[in-house]
């Protein structure tokens, strides 16, 4: 099935515009060695509106969308393929790529661009592993809680909490139970249903007086 511009709506145009922070986002994760792009179906000839690790490909913002990116989208649609679909191709150097071609929906379920991520084989082990490693400015590692249901959640970030409160000498006692309200408030621990009356039953405080100190600290 040939495929030509896709008419947009505006909703349309606001969904693959959005898009542009997950290319962002995805290539500080995947590293130096990730070319991503972004491709409107809207302008066949000037499909790419994003792109970063571009000399990978040699291709710039404008650049009009591949033959081969039609033809997998083509076989996505055709094969009953679950939106996405990777192969291995080579650039204009004949330097070879691991590819992923990703489907992005708009409308009615009408595919309005495409989302291609391109590995260069050849990039260095030191590339590769300088981007899975933190930088010398930032080495330091957040904390992050896992947890089967909010439930647990909440309570492990209620530990948590507490105890950097305790550690923390400068806060005085009277004050620590609210400063652990403050932290998993900035954490939007609070935004969890239930949360108040588990935070409570854990810090030994009635809801209302949870309730009182997040009234403060939203009004601050």
């Amino acid at each position: 099935m040939a495929q030509g511009n896709v008419v947009f709506t505006p909703e349309d145009h606001l969904i693959l515009e959005s898009y542009k922070t997950v290319v962002e986002g995805l290539a500080e994760y995947l590293g130096d060695g990730y070319e991503l792009v972004l491709h409107s179906l809207e302008n066949l000839d000037s499909s790419v509106i994003k792109i970063i690790n571009g000399h990978y490909t040699g291709r710039t913002e404008g650049a009009p969308v591949t033959d081969l990116a039609l033809t997998m989208l083509n076989r996505i649609q055709t094969e009953g393929l679950s939106g996405h679909i990777s192969y291995y191709t080579h650039n204009k150097k004949g330097e070879p790529l691991k590819s992923s071609t990703i489907t992005i929906e708009g409308t009615n379920g009408k595919v309005i661009g495409l989302l291609c991520i391109n590995f260069y084989l050849n990039t260095s082990v030191e590339t590769f592993v300088s981007g899975l490693l933190p930088r010398a400015a930032d080495n330091s590692f957040e904390s992050e809680n896992y947890a089967d249901n909010p439930q647990e959640l909440v309570n492990r970030a209620v530990t948590a909490a507490q105890a950097k409160v305790e550690a923390d000498q400068s806060i005085l006692p009277s004050l620590k139970k609210r400063e652990v309200i403050a932290q998993l408030e900035e954490q939007g621990i609070f935004q969890f249903k239930e949360s108040v009356p588990l935070v409570a039953d854990i810090l030994g405080l009635s809801r209302n007086t949870v309730y009182l100190h997040l009234r403060n600290l939203r009004k601050n």
